[in-house]
């Protein structure tokens, strides 16, 4: 078993979200399921800010967040200093994002990506290893104190 991971979405992801859960467990990750627990209408805000939070607190290694195109839930989640969340929408991205960018958060759309994209984009991610190098420096910009 890997080291848990966490996926969260608001009720626009919620059905990508309930789809991923088994794929992931398949693989022999721990899943920590952080929200929302149903389709009724919730703000993208508080789950991007749980999500944040639980990586942050080292409640998970890794994580998905989900919203409606994956816009809202990135851009909450990248309010917090440390958080590198990826918007994928090509396993090609999902690949860069963590071997370019370290992320530790990627986001993805419901109602932008089919399941099977999705899957593709997850797993890219989960089998790309950070390069480190020239983007250890350009990350260590980015958590400089003045550019946050």
């Amino acid at each position: 078993m890997t080291h848990p991971i966490l996926i969260a979405s608001d009720h626009a992801g919620f059905e990508l979200k309930q789809h991923l859960l088994p794929f992931l467990k398949a693989r022999g990750f721990a899943v920590k399921d952080i929200g929302t627990d149903g389709p009724d209408s919730v703000d993208y805000p508080d789950f991007g800010a749980k999500a944040a939070r639980a990586i942050l607190n080292k409640e998970a290694a890794w994580g998905i967040v989900v919203c409606g195109t994956g816009i809202g839930i990135s851009i909450a989640a990248n309010r917090f200093k440390g958080i590198r969340c990826a918007l994928c929408t090509s396993p090609e991205m999902g690949r860069l994002a963590k071997e370019h960018g370290d992320c530790n958060l990627i986001a993805l759309g419901g109602r932008t990506t089919s399941p099977e994209l999705a899957e593709k984009i997850v797993e890219a991610f989960i089998n790309a290893e950070f390069q480190g190098d020239r983007h250890t420096r350009r990350i260590g910009k980015m958590d400089a104190a003045d550019f946050c």
